[in-house]
């Protein structure tokens, strides 16, 4: 019967972090250099009175040097990407984060920025040995403006810390990830990450007011201003909402937090098919208007092994597609008016077969968490190779389709599941372990099928050190050429965050 759950969803508690899955996956990744044949650029080496340095400007508890202390921060979260790095530091100002910059740039000792560690393209970790620079001591939350929204932080603030802190004041981030208990927002802004409210609030080009950088020189950029509108000259933030750490390291933000909703609805419903779900998309976007804060899909795929590899509860039943859509508003009542004719006329259409609905908080926190946990959960059946791209919404699952056509002789998983309202769809393929022969099936196979579409093969994670190679699929060779100029001006020797976004130009 449907809505047979409606405001009856247990609570379920988030049991996969992504620090938890690090620790029950305890085969090591091969090192990224030899497992993608990259070779080493002519960097400096570290040499022991380069650590005596560091341990003299930052003090010797904040520089790691051992072994299986550097361990985690070389490796990316799902067991991709390893690195070779033999130090990380953890700078806790600014000034320091400068005076880093400018010993290793004269030494020609290659950096990578670091924050939470939550991407999935490879750029958050070191490729060969470069000095990572880690900025979880870098958390301090340093002013609010409840009247305008404008919130003043460091770039090593978890995300859902700033969130939580905001909302104390009636406020809310704009960005809301799946990762927001471990990514950092000098991350997010780096890698201008998109989220499941991108829909409502907007990318981080909009809500970005302004970011503190150092570039590799180690001077100071400041342009760290609370205004929405400032038209003088170049937007110089926009260097560095995106560039992934490789024209200069952000290390404070301002961004423009919205007020916080007084109304909040989330539906999770069952669909016979994808063309239901564009349907129903363009439905919600014409009925919900304004309170539409959400629209996710996700295959029966995705939600089935996230339900069964986590041992969680589908408050619905199986169906080949599932969409959640969540509003937000200002009046309760004339919220539930808007969702309530919108469900009744979908539910009569046959758009939507079964769902449940809800207002509670922390039922509402159960459906996120198996929407969340889909990448997460996809770990507990061996290597994945993940995706994120943009198409139109036309092609958007096809690619999901022609993939599985493409490795039907393969013993794999793929499945997809995203955010409709950008166009943003993410493919999980999993097989029981890594494979060269999967590999080439997949790349650069993929991203040509994206470009055919006029899509982009990086949709919120950034291009990092997996998409150099591919990234002219997207970008034209003029385009390349300007932002390889930008980064000859930025970092003339080349030390931030190297191997990753730009291609070499061989």
């Amino acid at each position: 019967m449907l809505f047979r759950y409606l405001f009856s969803t247990p609570y379920i508690t988030k049991t996969c972090t992504l620090n938890k899955l690090n620790r029950t996956l305890s085969t090591l990744p091969q090192l990224s250099s030899e497992k993608y044949g990259v070779k080493r650029k002519e960097f400096g080496v570290l040499k022991n009175d380069d650590v005596k340095f560091f341990q003299s400007l930052i003090s010797k508890e904040r520089v790691l040097t051992d072994e299986s202390e550097l361990l985690p921060y070389n490796i990316d979260w799902i067991k991709n990407c390893r690195g070779q790095s033999k130090v990380v530091l953890k700078p806790k100002t600014t000034e320091e984060v400068s005076q880093i910059l400018k010993y290793c740039n004269e030494r020609r000792l290659a950096v990578c920025p670091q924050g939470g560690n939550t991407g999935l393209v490879g750029g958050s970790v070191p490729v060969f040995d470069e000095v990572i620079i880690n900025f979880m001591l870098m958390n301090k939350i340093i002013s609010v403006d409840e009247l305008s929204g404008a919130l003043v932080c460091e770039a090593g603030c978890i995300l859902e810390n700033l969130d939580n802190y905001a909302r104390e004041r009636n406020l809310i981030m704009p960005l809301d990830l799946g990762a927001k208990g471990s990514c950092q927002i000098g991350g997010n802004i780096s890698t201008n990450a998109g989220g499941i409210r991108l829909l409502r609030y907007g990318n981080l080009q909009g809500t970005v007011l302004g970011v503190e950088a150092v570039k590799a020189d180690g001077s100071i950029i400041d342009c760290l201003r609370t205004l929405k509108k400032d038209n003088t000259g170049y937007h110089l933030k926009h260097l560095f909402i995106g560039s992934e750490g490789t024209l200069g390291v952000v290390t404070k933000v301002a961004i423009q937090c919205p007020s916080l909703p007084k109304s909040v609805n989330l539906g999770f419903f069952g669909v016979e098919s994808f063309d239901s779900v564009l349907q129903l998309y363009k439905s919600a976007k014409s009925s919900l208007g304004e309170i539409l804060s959400a629209f996710e899909m996700a295959d029966s795929l995705s939600i089935g092994t996230t339900v069964k590899n986590l041992k969680l509860t589908n408050p619905i039943g199986e169906y080949p597609f599932y969409v959640l859509i969540e509003t937000h508003g200002s009046d309760e009542e004339h919220d539930s008016d808007k969702l309530s004719r919108f469900l009744s006329r979908e539910m009569d259409s046959g758009l939507i077969v079964d769902g449940t609905v809800t207002a509670e908080e922390t039922k509402m926190k159960s459906i996120w968490n198996i929407r969340e946990s889909i990448a997460g959960a996809a770990l507990h059946g061996g290597y994945m190779f993940k995706y994120d791209v943009s198409v139109p919404l036309r092609s958007y699952y096809e690619l999901v389709h022609v993939l599985r056509r493409r490795l039907r002789a393969v013993d794999c998983k793929v499945y997809g599941y995203g955010h409709v309202g950008d166009g943003n769809i993410h493919i999980n393929v999993v097989v029981p372990e890594y494979s060269k022969e999967v590999y080439g099936l997949l790349e650069p196979f993929i991203f040509e099928e994206v470009s055919k579409h006029k899509g982009s093969i990086s949709a919120e994670h950034g291009v990092g050190f997996r998409k150099p190679q591919y990234i002219h699929y997207s970008k034209d060779q003029t385009s390349l050429q300007l932002m390889r100029d930008m980064k000859r001006v930025m970092d003339p020797n080349g030390i931030l965050n190297p191997y990753k976004v730009l291609p070499d130009p061989s």
